[in-house]
């Protein structure tokens, strides 16, 4: 494309200015993060912003501060992701708009937002080959003329045209301004301070009016029906598309939603994924980490280095290297039994998000969340439990109520098992054989849907409509999975760390102090009684209280029989979520609800547990 037809445009270029920011803004699902990847490499920092629990992440490119800010739709106030991305697009020094070339009749209306609001703007055309392969033309020239900044066509995922991209930032400039508002900006922005205020000022954005002084005008759905007949004519001038027929990848998609073919296909998924966590990582990997590794190994060694400065009887000795030492169990059953089961479930997921199938799995599952009171978008939080429990109760947020946030948080908080908690149980059931498994698997699932279904008969409403962005499916790429994978590996691994070293410390000061033996007293009429299981089951229930994995893990060394190792999954996987997760819950639903869920799933898994055992010595398990 002729960079120079890029000078016929609305206003002047912009100059690289030391200190300035550049914001990257766009729809969900558009590529953002991969440009972002691109321009900041590995100097990221991850936050929250400001009095929210929006992940902003910010990096450097040249004298750029590059900040990356969630998917929407719209410039408004209307949630908390619209919220902190406004804030960061009125600061902006230039925005870096990334456009998905397959969905131009949606994205176009945040691009002729973003130029109404004056703000220094280059278009990142994302995925053309995704367009070309589905017989889409765009005359990137047109396009450019008509928004009046520069237009780059790109293909994030093999870098095609970043480096382009990186060429024309400093060509940045205000775009095109809708003409029956020019006037009234020019005039509304002397008072509000700026164009971008103004254009919010006439949308009737709450805290622009609040800011101005101002009352609403009325004006919001007039000015959003224009824009939304400019994007119209402006897709109909610069598209034309072939009468080619419809993709491999888009009949995939359209089967993968399909109930007659799409529940077929999941089951496949979930057994591949079960294969591949529960059998190759939980029994072959950790064979050889924990078994041949740690404890052939590491163990001998580092409790013959402590030997040589404290005796094994000591209290120090004992801590550091005893049965439940800092750096003995702590880092046997962190490296050598929970990092390979994390990574291999974080693989996984990474391959599933990469591909475009998770949002087609919530449309799948739609119809069967209703029946607890929530719809297909709940299954998105619903597979991040399965990696932390506390960051998919933060993304209850998306739901469109508070009714299905308290469904979904106590759900997650009961029967959704984490990653590393999920490995360790993936591990133990394996070997016990397909009855086992599927027996486990039932129970939960009716744990789930009866709880679910009380709560929504219980609790006023009814669910919400399911409105989701479906991304075309694509071949997932291998470096986008690596870093993935290796980045929340890293991350659970620095979370996990202190907190399993703080809770083997407190189980070993327990054991020292001689109050291990007095709690397994206390609690043998429940886990002895009306468990089945041995006394020295407190000591995982204790960990679990931690952290849910850890308690999980615990299990791994007691002698059990089939059916108290299937009871005990069982009572651990609806144990109490870890105390992350809870402080997480009280924040989210309030201190008095916060400690109601935690007291019901304290007594739902000791009831069910009870109630397993006494069904499994019936059947002779």
């Amino acid at each position: 494309m002729d960079r120079k037809r890029t000078c016929h445009g609305a206003g002047r270029p912009v100059s690289l200015v030391a200190g300035a920011r550049l914001v990257l803004a766009g729809n969900p699902n558009v590529g953002k993060s991969v440009v972002f990847n691109h321009l900041t490499g590995n100097y990221v920092d991850v936050s929250n912003y400001p009095g929210t629990t929006v992940e902003v992440l910010r990096g450097r490119y040249q004298s750029w501060e590059v900040v990356d800010t969630p998917g929407i739709y719209g410039v408004s106030s209307f949630n908390d992701e619209e919220r902190v991305a406004r804030e960061v697009i009125l600061d902006a020094g230039v925005v870096l708009n990334v456009v998905n070339a397959t969905h131009l009749e949606r994205d176009l209306f945040l691009t002729l937002q973003l130029a109404d609001m004056g703000i220094p703007l280059v278009v990142a055309l994302n995925m053309m080959d995704e367009a070309a392969r589905a017989g889409q033309h765009i005359d990137v020239a047109a396009l450019e003329e008509a928004i009046g900044v520069p237009v780059v066509p790109t293909v994030a995922v093999t870098g095609q045209g970043l480096a382009e991209l990186e060429q024309v930032i400093a060509a940045a400039r205000p775009g095109r301004v809708a003409p029956q508002l020019q006037e009234q900006l020019e005039t509304l922005s002397k008072t509000a301070g700026s164009r971008a205020r103004a254009l919010l000022i006439l949308e009737d954005d709450a805290p622009a009016l609040e800011a101005a002084g101002l009352a609403p005008g009325g004006r919001r759905d007039e000015i959003y029906l224009e824009r939304r007949e400019r994007v119209d004519r402006l897709v109909s001038a610069c598209v034309t598309r072939s009468g080619g027929g419809r993709s491999f990848s888009a009949r995939l998609g359209r089967l993968a939603v399909n109930p007659l073919t799409g529940l077929p296909l999941l089951t496949a998924v979930i057994v591949a994924a079960y294969y591949a966590i529960g059998v190759l990582a939980a029994q072959t990997v950790v064979d050889f980490t924990e078994g041949t590794l740690m404890e052939g190994y590491y163990v001998p060694w580092i409790q013959e280095l402590v030997g040589r400065f404290f005796s094994e009887t000591s209290a120090l000795g004992a801590l550091l290297a005893g049965e439940f030492g800092l750096l003995t169990m702590t880092v046997t059953y962190l490296l050598g039994l929970l990092l390979p089961l994390v990574a291999g479930f974080y693989l996984i997921m990474a391959i599933l998000e990469d591909s475009g199938y998770l949002p087609r799995v919530a449309v799948l599952a739609d119809r069967a969340l209703n029946t607890v009171g929530l719809n297909g978008r709940a299954v998105i939080p619903m597979i991040l439990g399965f990696g932390c429990v506390t960051v998919a109760t933060i993304t209850t947020r998306l739901l469109g109520s508070r009714r299905e946030r308290t469904i979904a948080v106590f759900l997650l908080a009961l029967a959704i098992p984490c990653s590393a908690q999920l490995g360790v149980i993936a591990g133990l059931i394996a070997p016990l054989g397909a009855r086992y498994l599927v027996f486990y698997l039932l129970t939960v699932l009716v744990v789930f849907t009866v709880v679910g279904t009380a709560l929504h008969r219980v609790l006023p409403g009814r669910p919400t409509d399911l409105f989701i962005d479906l991304p075309p499916l694509r071949l997932p790429r291998p470096g986008n999975i690596g870093v993935k994978t290796f980045n929340r590996t890293w991350a659970f691994i620095r979370e996990a760390g202190p907190l399993f070293a703080y809770g083997s410390l407190a189980i070993g000061v327990l054991d020292l102090a001689g109050l291990l033996a007095t709690i397994q007293a206390a609690v043998a009429p429940i886990t002895t009684g009306w468990l089945g299981l041995p006394p020295q089951t407190a000591n995982a229930f204790i960990m679990g209280v931690v952290r849910r994995d850890f308690g999980a893990a615990g299990l791994y060394d007691l002698a059990l029989s089939p059916g108290q190792t299937l009871t005990a999954l069982i009572t651990i996987t609806l144990f109490v979520p870890c105390i992350a997760s809870m402080l997480i819950i009280s924040k989210e639903q309030g201190k008095r609800q916060g400690a109601v869920m935690w007291a019901a799933a304290f007594s739902i898994a000791f009831v069910v547990g009870g109630v397993v055992k006494h069904v499994l010595a019936l059947v002779g398990w």
